[in-house]
């Protein structure tokens, strides 16, 4: 088995191009994981969010998870209007709304816009504050969604990189954007958490294939394009390890857009319900997406986000 460090490195006239060919490749890459100055002192600082040694374990890792940042009196509301949406019809006949085969719900884009409960709590400072640490820069939504992973089902996502297909399908320039995710119910390692490669933030996947016309319909529900191969895939797990995100309601996920990330089925009782929020850079705006298609809708990529987060 080849180490990272032995697969040759490609580079080209893009910085990040993607689902140009039929063979993968890896790219180191290019633009900073955390743009704070590198020596300024964050524990001095007592308006930002994380420490310089949380920093730096999301700068290694690709990823840093935070517990009780939330009380169970914040997120118990925030379950009961999950669980009030669910049974919505009108909700689930919406655009931004993606169900399972079985009809159950999946997932509601554009969830902070939808809802002002899941609004608030998409721009509670406890969140943004980070994002701005992180990002240094002036932030906004980029996506959000609300996601459930009811129990005893087997739909699982396979390992992807965001970057990717925010790069390609919706023309995000660089890697300076970031997500977190908060924990709506306990997720444990048998309900199907979320799984992180540590490490791979630090390389750029180029996948093969292509992007058919109006993709995100199908993606949203199960991504089959845009997904590196499994020899890439065996190389970062075996260099970098698997990190499953389990954790209480109220602790959150802080990831790197480019981490390669997944989840297994969940074949339990137990529920596993999360909201998402991307957080994009002010700076790093969506531009022509880096594929002969359509903008992905407004819900699903905001590129009208008017001002930055106040």
């Amino acid at each position: 088995m080849k180490h990272v460090s032995e697969i040759s490195m490609i580079a080209g006239d893009k910085p990040y191009a993607s689902r140009t060919g039929d063979e993968t490749l890896i790219q180191k890459r290019q633009d900073p994981v955390v743009f704070v100055e590198e020596n300024s002192d964050t524990s001095a600082d007592q308006d930002v969010a994380l420490t310089s040694e949380q920093l730096e374990s999301y700068r290694k890792n690709g990823f840093l998870m935070l517990d009780n940042v939330f009380t169970e009196e914040e997120i118990s509301p925030l379950r009961r209007e999950l669980n009030q949406m669910r049974t919505d019809p009108l909700l689930r006949r919406r655009p931004e709304s993606f169900n399972y085969v079985d009809d159950e719900l999946h997932s509601v884009f554009g969830v902070h816009k939808l809802n002002p409960l899941f609004g608030n709590v998409a721009k509670d400072t406890r969140l943004t504050s980070i994002a701005r640490q992180i990002l240094a820069d002036d932030i906004y939504i980029h996506q959000s969604r609300l996601c459930y992973k009811p129990g005893f089902t087997s739909e699982k996502f396979f390992w992807h990189s965001d970057f990717e297909t925010w790069h390609v399908e919706d023309g995000m320039p660089r890697m300076r954007a970031l997500s977190i995710s908060i924990a709506l119910t306990e997720s444990h390692e048998h309900n199907g958490p979320l799984m992180m490669i540590p490490g791979s933030h630090e390389f750029y996947i180029r996948c093969n294939g292509d992007t058919p016309k109006d993709h995100y319909k199908q993606a949203l529900k199960q991504q089959e394009h845009g997904l590196p191969d499994t020899a890439v895939l065996s190389t970062l797990m075996y260099e970098g390890g698997i990190q499953s995100a389990c954790g209480k309601p109220g602790s959150i996920v802080i990831m790197d857009c480019n981490t390669l990330h997944g989840n297994n089925g969940n074949i339990t009782p137990d529920p596993r319900a999360n909201l998402f929020v991307a957080y994009n850079a002010w700076s790093n705006q969506l531009e022509t997406p880096n594929c002969e298609r359509e903008p992905r809708p407004e819900y699903v990529a905001a590129r009208k986000p008017g001002s930055p987060l106040a």
